[in-house]
């Protein structure tokens, strides 16, 4: 994949990532959009289960049912978590209408609906790998209602 901007911001020192992301985001959404949803670790795993993301609310559901295998190995959680955040942001972006990526000043990428709220999808995500809880299903269903 070639991202031209994605050099110069991994280049930057890390209290001006933020703003280097949310420039990035600015100066060409599809590419940070194409960042995020390769999610590598998280393919990997539902590949290894028999599951093929295909960026639908159907994949999340399969993702809720698959064995936290990755449990067992606390290093993995954190990634493995921020891969399902990103996969959930995904999925929203591609299938509600009006939601788009956004960036925090901290760098954190986040998700905001067309009706105004803000949904942290990399802290569902995290949560979701640790505990199973809230499903990413869920998440998708209460972000589609605008309750998040």
């Amino acid at each position: 994949m070639n991202i031209p901007f994605l050099d110069h911001w991994l280049n930057r020192n890390d209290t001006e990532r933020g703003a280097g992301l949310a420039a990035a985001l600015a100066h060409d959404p599809a590419g940070i959009s194409e960042l995020f949803s390769e999610c590598e670790m998280l393919r990997v795993q539902a590949r290894a289960a028999g599951l093929e993301l295909d960026e639908t609310p159907a994949s999340l559901e399969a993702l809720d049912q698959l064995m936290p295998r990755w449990r067992r190995d606390p290093e993995i959680v954190p990634w493995l978590g921020n891969d399902a955040g990103l996969y959930l942001g995904t999925v929203i972006i591609r299938t509600r209408p009006g939601a788009t990526w956004q960036v925090r000043p901290d760098g954190q990428p986040v998700i905001l609906l067309a009706s105004g709220r803000e949904l942290n999808v990399v802290e569902s995500g995290v949560s979701w790998a640790m505990t199973g809880s809230p499903e990413l299903s869920q998440a998708y269903a209460e972000a589609s209602e605008g309750i998040i």
